[in-house]
């Protein structure tokens, strides 16, 4: 199983995830847009994940949503407009040493995607992946104002759930790296009691490139 970490305008949660992983000894894989690339506030943090050696992945330049809610084969942007933001993305990569051999795996924002995306994707030269469903731990982003928010002991026993029941072998559990300040309730300060159960259930975390290793040739 693979724990990514996806970022755009939050990161709060960097120095306390990156010391979970570390005391755990678990490399994970963290998608962060360009713009979080670029703010200074994160430059410790991503210094540290470049440290221990974390995948450091691409999540658009301005997290873009590429197609519609609703009518998920409406395209929202031109093939032109991605391919752009996508290139910028992997230009602020270019500032910490990673081109598309070192991160050949792009997920996409909101994880919302068609198969059109897929394909521009592919052209691009990377592989488009995308969280495992069936859990909540993608909630963890929601604030107690919205009618969709899941309490961190929701999110957790979601996973322990879906564990128990179909296990975690292949899974990949995505978590956000920070969230709005309105959401007190982090669940990632909950990391280091989810890696003791991955750990005592017989998990062992690793990088997606590894978990992928059979379709990142480049």
């Amino acid at each position: 199983m693979a724990l990514v970490f996806t970022g755009d305008e939050f990161g709060d949660g960097g120095k306390a995830i990156a010391d979970a992983l570390q005391q755990s000894g678990v490399q994970a894989s963290f998608f962060l847009t360009g713009r979080f690339y670029r703010n200074k506030n994160f430059k410790s943090v991503l210094r540290r994940l470049q440290k221990d050696g974390h995948y450091l992945g691409a999540h658009s330049d301005a997290h873009l949503l590429y197609n519609d809610w609703t009518k998920r084969d409406s395209l929202l942007v031109t093939k032109e407009q991605f391919m752009s933001d996508l290139q910028k993305n992997y230009n602020e990569m270019k500032n910490w040493g990673v081109g598309k051999k070192e991160a050949p795996f792009f997920l996409p924002p909101y994880e919302w995607y068609n198969d059109t995306i897929a394909a521009w994707t592919k052209e691009a030269g990377l592989q488009l992946i995308n969280m495992t469903p069936g859990t909540l731990s993608h909630a963890d982003y929601t604030t107690p104002d919205a009618k969709n928010y899941r309490a961190s002991d929701v999110i957790f026993n979601s996973i322990t759930t879906y564990e128990k029941q179909h296990g975690l072998n292949g899974f990949i559990l995505l978590v956000h790296i920070g969230t709005d300040s309105k959401r007190t309730d982090k669940f990632y300060n909950q990391l280091p009691q989810l890696l003791l159960y991955l750990k005592q259930n017989g998990y062992k975390p690793v990088r997606i490139d590894q978990l992928l290793a059979t379709t990142s040739e480049y």
